[in-house]
């Protein structure tokens, strides 16, 4: 939540420097907490046998940069011991004041967080069989060393993700006195993947903006066969219209290049409107109307409008 409204786009990151950043210091407290040379350094400066595209420095640097932690404190395992925090908060108060109870009938500000963090595909390394983190590293046994001339890991990890949604960061639900009532609305969400297989990360950030308006107009009088003949039918009819905005993007950023690149994402743009009137108990009648139009983040892609119009009458076989 910390780096939630950081700078981030496809020009650069706030938290994927600090995550390339936290990757020296992670780094240097493994080899110190293990028991290694910290002085015995590759040509990147890190501590050999702990380079800077080590599953076990990327990971809590990773958690590190994006939870908005101190690389020098945060926890080195991959499991954690409190969970994340997820909240909804309602706030009604505004209508104990007199010039709100004057003019609404009802008015209240929401917010709302939730937030995951998940380990994907994680098993034991059959190749791992104890390290002497103590013996000179250019005395090491080549099976104690991978690839990349790391140390092995105990665990392997497929990659992990951080995902978080302000479902909503604000809504404004009201309705006045005289029944117009009013709906604004943001939303904003985020996830972040990095993957150990490609040492990749991938990023998808939303932001989306919704503003709504409806009307009751009360007792309407129609003259309808519906409700029997020469019969009028007097009931309410509830129109509500929403228009949204949602920006999406995909973004895939490389640790030791400086190239991130879009890969998805679009804008919808959003029209939605609906009536509905109740000729009895049991049926009721609904319009609607949607139209959408998305423009796509890259130019491979063309844009799509589509339209959904109707009626649906619904009846109630129930009491």
């Amino acid at each position: 939540m910390k780096t939630a409204f950081s700078a981030s786009d496809e020009n650069a990151s706030d938290a994927f420097n600090e995550f390339r950043a936290n990757r020296l210091t992670i780094a240097r407290r493994l080899a110190q907490e293990r028991g290694a040379d910290v002085n015995n350094v590759d040509a990147d400066g890190y501590p050999n046998g702990f380079g800077k595209n080590s599953q076990a420095v990327l990971l809590p640097a990773f958690l590190a940069a994006y939870t908005g932690q101190d690389a020098s404190k945060v926890k080195l395992g991959a499991f954690r011991n409190v969970p994340i925090p997820n909240w909804d908060l309602k706030y009604t108060g505004f209508m104990k004041f007199a010039w709100f109870k004057k003019n609404f009938r009802r008015f209240s500000v929401n917010h709302g967080y939730r937030s995951t963090y998940t380990i994907n595909q994680f098993r034991s390394n059959l190749d791992f069989n104890g390290i002497d983190y103590g013996l000179d590293y250019a005395s090491q046994p080549n099976d104690d060393l991978d690839q990349s001339g790391n140390f092995k890991n105990q665990i392997l990890y497929s990659n992990i993700n951080l995902a978080e949604m302000f479902s909503p960061l604000i809504r404004i639900d009201m309705e006045m006195q005289n029944s117009v009532k009013i709906l604004a609305e943001i939303k904003k969400d985020r996830l972040l993947s990095l993957s150990f297989d490609n040492n990749l990360m991938t990023e998808i950030q939303g932001n989306e903006y919704i503003l709504g308006l409806g009307y009751r107009i009360k007792d309407l009088r129609i003259r309808s066969n519906l409700a029997g003949p020469t019969q009028r039918v007097v009931s309410d009819l509830n129109m509500k219209a929403d228009v949204s905005i949602r920006d999406n993007k995909t973004i895939i950023r490389y640790l030791d290049l400086e190239n991130n690149q879009v890969t998805s994402g679009q804008t919808i743009w959003s029209v939605k409107y609906s009536a509905d009137y109740a000729f009895s108990k049991n049926l009721t009648a609904l319009f609607y109307f949607d139209y959408s139009f998305s423009e796509y983040a890259i130019s491979t892609a063309f844009p799509q409008t589509t339209i959904r119009s109707g009626f649906t009458l619904r009846y109630n076989f129930g009491n």
